[in-house]
């Protein structure tokens, strides 16, 4: 027997599903990051981890992975000929590398028409019009990612400074950050300096807190990320489509947040990427002897 194998990598983590042809999942397995932007060769390996162990949850001999069809939604696909660079290395029998968006989109839609935005970390809008996807945002929080977490943590820590000097009013949230600092503003740029986007929106949590006391400097930095994820929005969604989803860790925080219009349209996600990335697989690969399109 020959199985598909769906894979989900991002910067936190790796996770494969080894299914049979028709999508049945028969186990699961994890690893490490998989951000094949920020180290290929990393990736590359914990997506071999994941898989081997997805095959020995599954009960399944290794050397199945060399006659497995593969379907990979990896975080970074989209740079500099990534996807086809990673491609050229994997052991499966076919395979395709996607964005780890495309698999999102895939779980969050099925095959539905409509609008995804996957705000964690970072932000990346994706709309599915027919056979047509397309993408925008994504391009990292120092030039783009409007509304992602590192962007909010990157801003909270601004308006404290901004506060600290007496340019803009304090308020209880950016006295709770200066006390997280020691009450030291030096601290505050120190770890600025040496902070990954991660260090970053680990800091946006604060700012949903405190927006749910009525803290009017939450309550302003959360309008300003509303009205930049409704700016992508605007760009990116036909205004016919009925179908919107708000997903990654910081989506649904989002969802009471959203004008009228847009509130109306909100739909929870059918599955999640992994998922997604299962039925791409189904797809591309379960009728016997189809071949993959690559692309």
């Amino acid at each position: 027997m020959t199985y598909l194998l769906g894979i989900d990598g991002g910067g936190t983590g790796c996770r494969a599903a080894v299914t049979d042809r028709n999508g049945l999942v028969l186990g699961i397995g994890k690893s490490g990051s998989a951000n094949i932007m920020t180290d290929m060769d990393a990736a590359r390996l914990n997506i071999l981890d994941a898989t081997r162990a997805a095959f020995t949850t599954a009960g399944i001999d290794h050397a199945a992975i060399a006659s497995t069809d593969a379907v990979l939604g990896l975080a970074g696909a989209l740079i500099s000929g990534n996807s086809k660079k990673l491609q050229a290395t994997l052991p499966f029998r076919q395979s395709l590398v996607f964005s780890d968006g495309v698999i999102a989109l895939q779980g969050a839609l099925g095959d539905n028409d409509g609008t995804v935005v996957i705000i964690g970390t970072g932000s990346f809008f994706l709309t599915r019009d027919g056979n047509e996807i397309r993408f925008a945002g994504g391009w990292g929080f120092k030039v783009g990612d409007l509304g992602g977490g590192a962007r909010i943590g990157r801003d909270l820590l601004e308006e404290t400074l901004l506060a600290y000097d007496h340019f803009h009013p304090s308020s209880p949230l950016t006295d709770s950050v200066m006390a997280r600092f020691e009450n030291n503003p030096h601290r505050i740029v120190e770890f600025a300096h040496s902070a990954r986007p991660g260090d970053f929106g680990g800091l946006a949590p604060m700012v949903f807190e405190y927006a749910a006391k009525n803290d009017p400097i939450a309550l302003a930095m959360l309008q300003k990320s509303v009205m930049q994820i409704e700016e992508g929005l605007d760009a990116i969604m036909p205004s016919a489509q009925e179908r919107l989803s708000l997903i990654g860790g910081l989506g649904a925080l989002f969802e009471a947040r959203l004008s009228p219009r847009y509130r109306a349209k909100l739909h929870k996600p059918l599955n999640d990427a992994l998922t997604g990335a299962v039925q791409l697989a189904v797809k591309n690969f379960a009728s016997a002897g189809k071949e993959a399109v690559h692309g």
